[in-house]
């Protein structure tokens, strides 16, 4: 059992150049297999929208869903901080509007922080749930829920007025309250520069070697998708995509074949009962607890 990180830690780990990681999770599962690996963060992304429930886009994702989808990440984890996006139309409409959402996703989901995506122009946003006494994450650069505005999915900094726009939202972002940022899809120069401007960690996606730590998503990680598609500013590091549509393929060939379910998949009249349905270390330990009762009724 390890402490869950707070704000305070993930200031230290920037100030100590102790990078620090992050992934999204979506499910009970995936939650429990990441704080086993040993990540800091994660994150209920609105990526969910295009992973788990197959739109194009995140846009589509509903407060619903977040709260539904954190409150199975919170079951599974108890060291491992977890930030959760408001999704697209959750924020930015009234004070009032901001407010209540953002409590719904850590009352009733478990988080112990939400995700904005903008900059300058959600400060006031984001001073507000902070005041609140709601910890908040910035996204800025290539922002999904902005997708049509931005005119697609494009590296952002590239030019010096873009890369001026973008430090300015950073500084505003750290006025404003939020605790740390993401950059998504920055050229690495700028994220460097905002990275080294800051006081408050930078997390980047696509936003090169220098920031204070990166995050990716669980499905791109794993390669967890049928088709993948190759990203360049991600790295796979298993195909679990291929190992499960072989191993379904397997199942289908032995229902087929009829070689499963076989021998020892199958009860006879003198099977044991209840206690070996699962095969377990459980099972042995009924087992010994059985020969135990045993010797202990017949020295009686």
């Amino acid at each position: 059992m390890r402490k869950r990180l707070g704000i305070h830690a993930l200031r230290k780990m920037k100030n100590e150049g102790n990078p620090i990681s992050m992934v999204t999770a979506y499910d009970y599962p995936s939650a429990i297999l990441a704080e086993e690996a040993g990540i800091d963060i994660l994150l209920v992304g609105d990526s969910l929208g295009n992973v788990v429930l197959g739109y194009e886009t995140t846009l589509p994702v509903t407060l619903d869903d977040i709260v539904y989808h954190t409150r199975a990440v919170a079951r599974g984890t108890s060291g491992t901080m977890i930030v959760a996006d408001m999704p697209f139309m959750t924020y930015g409409a009234s004070r009032e509007h901001t407010l209540l959402n953002a409590a719904r996703i850590m009352r009733e989901g478990g988080a112990q922080a939400v995700k904005l995506e903008g900059g300058e122009e959600i400060a006031d946003d984001v001073k507000a749930l902070v005041n609140a006494g709601i910890p908040v994450m910035g996204h800025i650069g290539l922002t999904p829920q902005s997708v049509h505005q931005l005119g697609g999915y494009r590296v952002q900094g590239k030019t010096e007025e873009d890369a001026a726009r973008l430090l300015q939202d950073a500084i505003e972002l750290e006025k404003a309250g939020a605790f740390a940022i993401v950059l998504e899809l920055v050229t690495e120069q700028v994220a460097a520069q905002i990275t080294n401007k800051l006081s408050v960690p930078v997390i980047g996606i696509g936003a090169g070697r220098y920031c204070d730590g990166q995050v990716l998503v669980f499905h791109d990680l794993l390669q967890y998708s049928s088709p993948y598609f190759e990203k360049k500013f991600v790295k796979t590091y298993a195909d679990i995509g291929t190992t499960i549509r072989g191993a379904i393929e397997g199942f289908v060939q032995d229902v087929k074949t009829r070689a499963f379910p076989a021998e020892e998949h199958v009860f006879q009249p003198d099977s044991r009962g209840p206690e070996r349905l699962y095969g377990g270390e459980a099972d042995v330990v009924n087992e010994q607890n059985r020969s135990q009762s045993a010797k202990e009724v017949t020295v009686k």
